[in-house]
């Protein structure tokens, strides 16, 4: 087999042990959005009205608008998770290790993305089984036709967890940073109200809510969802999966970082 092939699914299988032994990760991963969906849409859809019109233009009830948010927050906090584990691993030794291996440094990381891409994957399908369960249900080809956004979006996500993984020197400093990424990207999005909503209130937080990554992510699979294409955000999410992807390898480049291929 080879070698890349090998290194693939060390690297996948390894974070696939981690999450099976980490099962409050996977209960807190779910959590999260069903108090969203099943508290909060409550108040909002009283604010916002019974129903809404999205850029699609068809009415649904606000809880059915939120789940593609809420699928994007859970990928958005699980690229922060892994994030986090890859600072953990530096402070262990493990990455370092793992970086001197005889292959690229691209693929190794490639690697730990699609481990952290797959892990959110499961995750949003098992939120969307629950959410279903709960009577909000999608069309039935939209839970195959979200699979290639939910790619997309992981991989973006996770790069950017990547990239901020590459700057975190110590896990103490994880907990700060983080709060200056994940909320703002989140609440100055699309995932819990429409742009043009948005707009209404502010043309400033409209024009930010537009440029924001995540605002494309939440669309792509907003738009797969409903069995739609949506290539403007496929395109910015591509853009951005690319730029955080380089940054990420220059963060980790070894004469940036002193670790050398020899350890």
């Amino acid at each position: 087999m080879s070698p890349y092939l090998i290194s693939l699914r060390a690297i996948v299988g390894r974070e696939a042990l981690r999450f099976i032994h980490q099962r409050e990760r996977f209960i807190a991963a779910l959590v999260r959005p069903l108090v969203w969906l099943l508290v909060f849409a409550a108040g909002f859809r009283a604010a916002l009205g019974l129903s809404i019109i999205p850029p699609y233009q068809t009415y649904i009830a606000y809880e059915t608008y939120i789940v593609p948010g809420l699928c994007g927050m859970i990928m958005l906090f699980n690229g922060m998770q892994s994030s986090l584990s890859l600072v953990y691993d530096r402070e262990m030794g493990s990455m370092k290790l793992l970086l001197t291996a005889p292959l690229p440094r691209w693929w190794l990381l490639f690697c730990k993305l699609a481990g952290a891409t797959a892990i959110s994957i499961l995750q949003v399908y098992a939120f969307l089984a629950i959410a279903a369960l709960y009577g909000i249900d999608m069309p039935p080809l939209g839970y195959i036709t979200v699979l290639p956004a939910l790619a997309v979006a992981g991989l973006m996500l996770g790069a950017l967890g990547l990239l901020l993984s590459s700057f975190i020197k110590q896990l103490e400093n994880f907990a700060g940073v983080m709060n200056f990424v994940i909320f703002p990207m989140f609440f100055l999005s699309s995932a819990l109200y429409p742009l043009w909503k948005m707009a209404e209130s502010s043309k400033l937080l409209h024009d930010i809510c537009a440029l924001n990554p995540f605002t494309h992510a939440v669309e792509l699979i907003r738009f797969a969802l409903y069995v739609q294409f949506n290539a403007a955000a496929l395109g910015w999410t591509l853009l951005a999966a690319a730029v955080f992807v380089a940054a990420a390898l220059w963060g980790y480049n070894p004469s940036r970082t002193g670790m050398s291929r020899r350890g």
